[in-house]
């Protein structure tokens, strides 16, 4: 009876081996989940660099399509970097295969915007502020030669969201310090950028500078639908009804739905930052806008003017 017991536990404790292999990716999937780091942008080519940070693979799409399609447009450098590898955001699959899937997802995002992209290989709901992390933070803004670091605020529900947005404030002096990574300092610090949030504790986003994207706004949207994953299907918290396999119309349906929704996403921006939009391109022009992003200066790294502003967002 007890081998018979211990023979259960074995297989138990089998099954949940495989259940854990499942989840967590194998070198071949590692490999493929980790995007080439993209080349730095020629130096002094008068173009601004720009550099995107979100906490997995949709996220700085999310906080910088629409921004970072007006950059491209006028020639300048735009890097998206997804921190974790997304492996375990999806309802009915992880792992993996997940993670190449959504490194394929926003690499079709990136071509679409006109930009590049780096997705980390760190697994999703596990990354920390920890001193490696933190020098490979700064050893990204390095290489970039960063003018503009956007994240999102440190105040957030998500622990990826809330330790990636740390990783990229401890960055933010460490960027200039001579020995902190063997890649060479920036002589300027970055001026770095908060995308808006609706979390009112412990302190509430303030807009600083608010772009209009109207111009670019159906080509963000394409772009972002790309994310079949996060977006039509929902994630993880979706589920097999919201975009079901052999069902064209519900599909269809569905992309409309989604479509839709994320407009309203950056119409409630241009409403709720009106002002920053009036305040940037005057009364007429700002109260005219229907989409926009907006940012706040962070209070670490270079502290830009209304003028510095302008120059850095030539829109």
């Amino acid at each position: 009876m007890k081998s018979v017991t211990l023979l259960a536990v074995a297989a138990l404790g089998f099954v949940a081996g495989l259940q854990f292999q499942e989840r967590r990716p194998d070198v071949a999937h590692a490999q493929a989940a980790a995007a080439r780091p993209a080349p730095a942008p020629p130096a002094n080519d008068g173009k601004l660099r720009i550099i995107v940070f979100g906490a997995h693979p949709d996220d700085a799409e999310y906080r910088g399509a629409g921004v970072a399609m007006k950059w491209a447009k006028q020639g300048h450098h735009v890097k998206l970097v997804s921190a974790t590898n997304g492996d375990i955001g999806h309802w009915a699959m992880a792992g993996g295969p997940l993670a190449a899937r959504r490194l394929r997802e926003v690499q079709a995002v990136a071509e679409k915007l006109g930009v590049t992209n780096q997705v980390l290989d760190i697994h999703d709901g596990e990354i920390l502020p920890t001193l490696e992390n933190r020098r490979t933070f700064a050893r990204l803004i390095r290489e970039w030669g960063a003018d503009v670091v956007i994240v999102n605020r440190p105040n957030d529900y998500h622990p990826d969201h809330r330790y990636t947005s740390i990783l990229v404030q401890d960055s933010a002096y460490m960027v200039g310090v001579p020995f902190f990574t063997e890649i060479p300092p920036l002589k300027r610090n970055p001026v770095f950028l908060y995308a808006s949030d609706r979390f009112q504790r412990p302190n509430p986003f303030r807009a600083d500078v608010a772009v209009g994207i109207d111009d670019v706004m159906e080509p963000t949207l394409d772009a972002l639908l790309l994310m079949k994953s996060q977006i039509q299907e929902g994630g993880a918290d979706g589920n097999a009804s919201l975009y079901p396999e052999n069902d064209p119309a519900a599909r269809q349906k569905r992309d409309a739905e989604v479509r839709a929704n994320l407009a309203r996403r950056y119409a409630r921006e241009a409403d709720n930052n009106r002002d920053a939009l009036i305040k940037f391109y005057g009364a007429e022009k700002g109260r005219a806008f229907k989409y926009a992003q907006a940012y706040e200066v962070c209070e670490y790294g270079r502290q830009p003017s209304v003028e510095d502003l302008k120059k850095l967002m030539p829109f």
